[in-house]
């Protein structure tokens, strides 16, 4: 049975990423609509019952259904979809890795904090947090290129939206996060180069992610003057 699937994103957000590298990398056709989530219309809010993003609607000859929680839309995509994996087949390192992209999710909350805040204090709290989060990392890390050696996962389908953050933060401020994590800058390295990663997100994210900036007085900006 083949099902027709539509993405409903929005151009700044990591977790819709994660979907859309997932389906790059299963070489899936799929439509992807886009609209501000500042004013949600009211087809989005039916579909989405947290009001979020992203949303795979998957659409068959019986029937229609909304998928919402990024993880949730990735994990469908590996079971149901051919193309390479993105899990690992052995049980417990299947669920190590669903840890993993919580510990991600984790990450981007931080993240929020430090785009979002005007106030030195909490920047720099926010700052040491996502340091300390990603000393986790590098210690969980082998030898590359990806979380989990040669093979391309959906860790890495997590952690690319996150690291693709960092490409304006670094023009803007030395915020050191990435100082004392050798592994972690070569995975950020190489998940730049992976065209499902870069091809996620349009030409104007740089742009956008800036204006986004402006609007929270983030003191990224300010560091930056």
């Amino acid at each position: 049975m083949t099902a027709a699937l539509k993405l409903i994103s929005h151009k700044l957000c990591p977790y819709v990423q994660r979907a859309v590298i997932a389906l790059s990398e299963k070489g899936v056709p799929f439509e992807r609509i886009e609209f501000d989530l500042a004013n949600k219309p009211d087809w989005f809010l039916k579909l989405s019952p947290l009001g979020k993003v992203p949303v795979l609607v998957v659409t068959t000859d019986k029937s229609e259904v909304a998928l919402f929680e990024s993880n949730v839309i990735c994990e469908y995509i590996e079971e149901t979809q051919g193309g390479s994996k993105l899990h690992p087949a052995d049980a417990l390192k299947r669920a190590e890795h669903r840890a993993w992209m919580e510990f991600g999710s984790a990450i981007l909350g931080d993240l929020w904090g430090l785009e979002t805040t005007s106030d030195p204090a909490t920047f720099d709290s926010k700052r040491r947090a996502i340091a300390g989060k990603f000393s986790r990392v590098e210690a969980a890390l082998g030898t590359g290129p990806y979380f989990a050696g040669e093979q391309f996962s959906l860790v890495d389908a997590v952690f690319a939206p996150i690291f693709r953050y960092f490409d304006l933060f670094d023009e803007l401020a030395e915020h050191g996060i990435f100082n004392d994590v050798p592994k972690v800058r070569a995975w950020r390295a190489e998940l730049a180069k992976r065209p499902s990663a870069r091809t996620a997100v349009g030409a104007d994210y740089p742009q956008l992610l800036r204006a986004f900036l402006v609007r929270h007085d983030a003191h990224l900006l300010k560091l930056a003057a």
